[in-house]
């Protein structure tokens, strides 16, 4: 058999694994938000959750083509499209990306899926044929600056919807409170419902479609493909199923996470959140970006934290969120380039590597076992992490509701 199809087919097996570890790991992206506020069941979340990142996929494949061709340079292609070399190097970069992905999610961190494949591919790049290898106007043009900027327009749409939505219903609300009726505010459970599925759905169109570009870049390297300016339909369709599973699997440490380790979630802030970040991806699917679907979710959720009035934001983690981000691209790309120097010592090392990768892969998710957070345990961790956030406010309604009801005990007491 052909050694340059045995490569292609063991990148593909990886790019496929890559997608799944992507679905997962960003499950948070849409399904926090509903899970916190008690919207959704986790079972149901990601079930939905998957469907819709399944459909997504299959919308649009102007990132695919995007990455395809744009990563790396003309003048280097020709030395890295040669033979077996161009999918020995996305090989590399592949594991730089999952391993820094499995890392992330067993801490609890929701780092970049995105820019964990890119810094990846770039360090294998760099080890390949040296700097000159990488397209740097073009990932900056597609990466770095929608990743600076994204962010932050998405908080800021969050933080406007948040206020919005709260003066809107505010009048309601005080005249439910007035005639016992209950809060109005909860039937944005059901508009999360939706706007919920619409962010799953643009994390499909934007996510699923980095493995159809890095699958093309590597049926272009190997000779199977004339050009990376079209997908073929048998790589659109399993890496949407890939993305699929793996949303179904759920990402349950990073939906503790983002559903209350960064703020307390109301419906109404999880509605303004959700709605945000889908039209935020949706659009930068449609220009071709790049975009990090999971720093766009952080930052509607940090946004709507503070839009809420009495609400707060757990900088701590939020801190911890954004270092996890600065490493990001430059730790998945040393690991991406030590891959490289392996695979480029032959046969041997590109074994060595693909035993030592499926070995950490083995050896975090056994880690990952003593402290197990699965769909039927995240609702509790959930409601104990929101404990630990309480705003200054609550806990002062609190303190005056616990001394309030003393004062009472203490007079019945007395009139005994």
């Amino acid at each position: 058999m052909d050694p340059i199809f045995l490569v292609v087919a063991a990148v593909v097996i990886l790019a496929l694994f890559f997608d799944f570890t992507n679905g997962f790991h960003d499950t948070a992206n849409a399904m926090a938000t509903p899970i916190a506020t008690g919207a959704l069941k986790p079972k149901v979340a990601v079930g939905i959750a998957a469907v819709m990142n399944l459909l997504g996929a299959f919308l649009s494949t102007e990132v695919a083509k995007a990455i395809s061709v744009s990563l790396i340079n003309e003048d280097a292609q020709a030395t890295l499209f040669a033979g077996a070399v161009g999918a020995q190097m996305v090989f590399a970069g592949l594991t730089g990306a999952i391993l820094w992905n499995l890392t992330t999610w067993f801490l609890g961190l929701p780092s970049s899926s995105s820019h964990a494949l890119f810094g990846g591919l770039v360090g294998a790049a760099i080890a390949f044929a040296g700097m000159d290898a990488v397209n740097a106007p073009k990932i900056l043009e597609k990466v770095v600056i929608p990743a600076l900027f994204a962010p932050a327009i998405a908080g800021l749409a969050a933080f406007l919807a948040t206020r919005a939505a709260y003066l809107i219903t505010a009048r309601t609300q005080k005249e439910r409170s007035k005639s016992g009726i209950g809060t109005g505010r909860n039937k944005f459970k059901i508009g999360q419902i939706f706007s919920s599925s619409l962010v799953a759905l643009s994390h499909g169109t934007n996510d699923a479609q980095k493995t159809m570009g890095v699958i093309t870049l590597v049926l272009v390297a190997a000779g199977f493909q004339s050009d990376g300016h079209h997908v073929e339909f048998w790589v659109v369709l399993s890496s949407a199923l890939a993305i699929a599973l793996g949303t179904y699997s759920g990402g349950w440490r990073i939906i503790k996470t983002m559903g209350t380790g960064l703020s307390e979630i109301k419906p109404a802030q999880g509605f303004a959140a959700e709605v945000s970040g889908a039209v935020a991806i949706l659009a930068s699917s449609k220009l071709g970006f790049a975009l990090s679907t999971t720093q766009v979710a952080s930052g509607a959720v940090i946004g709507s934290g503070l839009g809420r009035k009495g609400g707060a934001v757990r900088w701590s983690k939020a801190g911890q969120i954004v270092v996890g981000w600065l490493f990001t691209l430059p730790a998945a790309g040393i690991v991406g380039a030590l891959s490289a120097f392996l695979v480029k010592a032959g046969p041997v090392g590109f074994i060595a590597d693909a035993v030592i990768t499926l070995a950490a892969i083995i050896a975090i998710f056994q880690i990952s076992k003593r402290n197990k957070v699965a769909h039927h345990n995240v609702t509790s961790e959930i409601e104990e992490a929101s404990e630990v956030i309480a705003s200054p406010r609550q806990v002062r309604k609190a303190a005056a509701k616990a001394a309030k009801a003393a004062a009472k005990a203490g007079k019945k007491k007395g009139k005994k």
